[in-house]
Formats: C-alpha cells, structure tokens, sequence
C-alpha cells in the first residue's frame, strides 16, 4: 500500500503537497473521526455520507444501517471513495486569491466488503475503541438484533492518495513590496479539535463518577 501509486490516485493539481509514506496516510487515518463516503443511489443520483470509521491494519471500516439503500449498494459491490480530512488551521495571505488552509487529506477508493460473525463483532469493537478509547469493555455489548440492524463494511487501502498542505503563506511577490498590501499582516491560524468537560446525563446514578478513560481523550 503506497499512497498516489494508482494512475487514478496520482495526485496532478498542486502535486508538491502529494504524500506517499503509507505510514503517515495511517497516522491521518487514525487522527480522524468522521469520514465521507461516496455512493450513488439507483437513479444515479450520487450522496456524499457523513460515517463513524476506525482503521483496522490495512482497512477502513465503517458501518450503517441495514435499512439504509445507499449501504445496501456499497454493501453489493458498488464503487466508492472515502476521504478523511484534518483541518489544521487558516492560512493568511496577504492578497484572498493566496489565503488558504493548511489541511491533510486522506482519500480511498475501492469496493467495499460487507463482514459478518466474528469479523463484523470485532470491526464494531475496533470503531468503538477508535471514536471511544476503553469504552468497549464497560459497555453493553451489541445485542442478536442491533447486529441484525448493522451493516458493518471494511474498504482495503489498496488505492489511495494522502495530500498534506502545511507551512506559511506563499504571497504573491509583488504584494510583499507593494507599500499598502505589503503592510497587511499575514501568517497561520493553527486549528485543534480538542474534548470538553464531560456532562453526566439524568439517568447516572448519584456518585458515579466520569470514567479516568474518558477525561483523557484528546485530539491529534
């Protein structure tokens, strides 16, 4: 698995910010919480998902409803591409054309495989542990029928591309010696997703207090 080794992964615009370390593409991977995934529905009518995912070795996996028509195609062999992306903060440049982000953009494609028995129960472990470190253990275990209801899909990283956008402003030369434009402050705004304070719900008993695990979760 080498990221931008696919005619259809080779990244052409901007190709300076094209990564092809497989180890970084995991740690992007791993970083993330939410991914978007494509899928067309049988009109051809085509949906960006919003989905809950966890990597597993050399796979994505993410899961949906049963009753859902669009997991149902990806669950039947449809193609599809999955990105995960970081926001790591605001570039500004002195001119708008050359403000921008710095960002890393992880982007799949393939088709995805539908997993079942043991597989499945141990995806569904692994995107738990991912969103929610130590939660699986204490939890309540997925039941016959909320499994039922649960179409868990694993999509390899065969075919891939990583794209890494990072550093200051590149201004156009001439805005740097213009005597107004040159005077504009220019630079980063770093971005960090960071977790609150947890808020206990009504239905916690009286001292039972938030678990060490969840107050030590944190964003990379």
């Amino acid at each position: 698995m080498q990221p931008g080794s696919t005619e259809r992964t080779r990244v052409r615009r901007l190709s300076d910010k094209a990564v092809t370390d497989g180890d970084a593409l995991r740690r992007v991977l791993d970083a993330g919480l939410v991914a978007h995934v494509a899928v067309r529905d049988d009109e051809g009518q085509p949906f960006v998902v919003p989905v809950a995912y966890a990597r597993r070795g050399d796979q994505v996996l993410f899961h949906g409803s049963t009753g859902s028509r669009l997991f149902r195609s990806l669950a039947d062999g449809q193609p599809t591409c999955l990105t995960v992306t970081l926001l790591d903060g605001l570039v500004l440049a002195r001119s708008a054309f050359e403000s921008s982000m710095n960002y890393r953009c992880a982007m799949v494609l393939g088709v995805a495989q539908r997993l079942t028995g043991d597989d499945e129960l141990d995806a569904l472990r692994v995107i738990t542990e991912h969103l929610l470190p130590g939660r699986w253990n204490e939890a309540r275990q997925p039941t016959v029928k909320e499994r039922a209801a649960t179409l868990t899909l694993a999509l390899d990283l065969s075919e891939c591309s990583l794209k890494v956008s990072e550093g200051p402003p590149d201004d156009d030369p001439a805005d740097l010696v213009d005597p107004v434009y040159s005077q504009i402050w220019a630079g980063t705004v770093p971005m960090r997703e960071s977790f609150d304070e947890p808020v206990t719900d009504e239905h916690t008993p009286a001292g039972v207090p938030v678990p060490p695990y969840v107050r030590a979760w944190k964003r990379s």
